[in-house]
């Protein structure tokens, strides 16, 4: 048996957590362990392990999702900076093996460190 997947856990419904927003294929969560305020995931309901895996099918969708949660981000945070963070593979510094593409708000002198 292979190891349980957290983010195919929410979307069986397995694991709790509150979607901030949701597409076709996709659904944007807050990160249980955030940089800064707001700072969240894109992420498919299918599992797909890194970005090379999603299917060129699902790259606009993914980046109109991505389009719209940092448009409703930015307007809660009331900052329009961010940081869009992909770590492919754990040798990058990807930790949970499904595709997952963070949305970092910024804000001037936040001290937020992306770099590992």
């Amino acid at each position: 048996m292979g190891r349980f997947c957290v983010f195919c856990g929410i979307v069986n419904g397995e694991v709790e957590t509150q979607k901030i927003l949701e597409s076709k294929n996709f659904f944007v969560i807050l990160d249980n362990n955030p940089k800064a305020e707001m700072h969240s995931l894109i992420i498919p309901k299918k599992h797909f392990a890194t970005f090379l895996d999603l299917p060129k099918e699902l790259y606009k969708e993914c980046l109109e999702t991505t389009r719209k949660a940092i448009e409703l981000i930015s307007k809660k945070t009331r900052s329009r900076a961010f940081n869009l963070l992909l770590n492919n593979l754990p040798e990058a510094g990807q930790v949970v093996e499904h595709l997952h593409l963070h949305i970092i708000p910024r804000k001037k002198g936040d001290e937020v460190n992306i770099y590992y």
